[in-house]
């Protein structure tokens, strides 16, 4: 088997995000396809799937794809599961090391340790849910084209409500069920963090809003969004101010 420094030679790699409802706008994928262009030396491709036009996105160096199934788009975040499937992958043409990053994710410096392709064939954000059971959380997470099909083949939202779930079924809660070994990046770990989530320092007593010293990427899981801490210096260096 190649060693994980191995990987980064010979396995493309695929930054995915998407967008669906009237949270985000293009504006935020040009940012966040801004900041990973700048901290990722990897070669990539950045890919978005939109429930919207697709006009406008070549300009700003991302292919846009249509979300293949708009019906699944709501807070479940169904829709992601996609991503399991290899027709779909090889309809979008994507091979390799497929990366998904949330829109809401603040990106302080390089991305190549953290999102270089990896020995697993599957990677998530782990550790970071202080409420819901599910140790797992989709804001980021990294698949080998071609593996784990079963997650999206044994989908469906009657299926999904029928497994044990926190507040209302989701896909990081399917995910969990058809995986529940899943590991990856470990909050408050590899300079990978969630907002005054655990794993942030001083969670949960005296948690603080400085940014750690060591984060490379910060997520905002939750209802917390970058865009509601703008007073915060480092969220308007590294989110606001691209």
């Amino acid at each position: 088997m190649l060693r994980q420094r191995d990987w980064r030679a010979v396995e493309q790699v695929n930054v995915i995000t998407w967008i669906w409802g009237s949270k985000y706008h293009q504006r935020d994928v040009a940012r966040l396809a801004r900041r990973v262009r700048k901290n990722l030396t990897l070669d990539h491709t950045f890919h978005v799937f939109t429930s919207g036009s697709t006009d406008g996105y070549a300009s700003m160096g991302v292919v846009a794809h249509r979300i293949a199934d708009p019906e699944l788009c709501a807070r479940n975040c169904f829709c992601r599961l996609r991503m399991f499937d290899p027709d779909w992958q090889r309809d979008n043409k994507l091979s390799g090391w497929i990366v998904s990053l949330d829109l809401d994710l603040v990106i302080v410096r390089s991305l190549d340790e953290v999102l270089a392709p990896s020995d697993q064939d599957f990677k998530i954000l782990t550790g970071v849910n202080s409420t819901n059971p599910n140790p797992l959380n989709g804001s980021m997470m990294a698949l080998r084209a071609g593996t784990h099909e079963g997650v999206w083949r044994y989908f469906s939202p009657y299926a999904a409500n029928q497994i044990k779930y926190h507040e209302f079924p989701d896909d990081q809660g399917w995910i969990w069920s058809q995986m529940p070994n899943a590991s990856g990046w470990q909050g408050g770990k590899e300079g990978v963090y969630a907002f005054h989530k655990p794993g942030w320092p001083g969670f949960p007593q005296e948690s603080t809003y400085v940014m750690p010293t060591d984060a490379r990427v910060i997520a905002f899981v939750g209802r917390r969004k970058p865009g509601m801490y703008l007073q915060l210096p480092w969220v308007k260096k590294y989110w606001l101010e691209q």
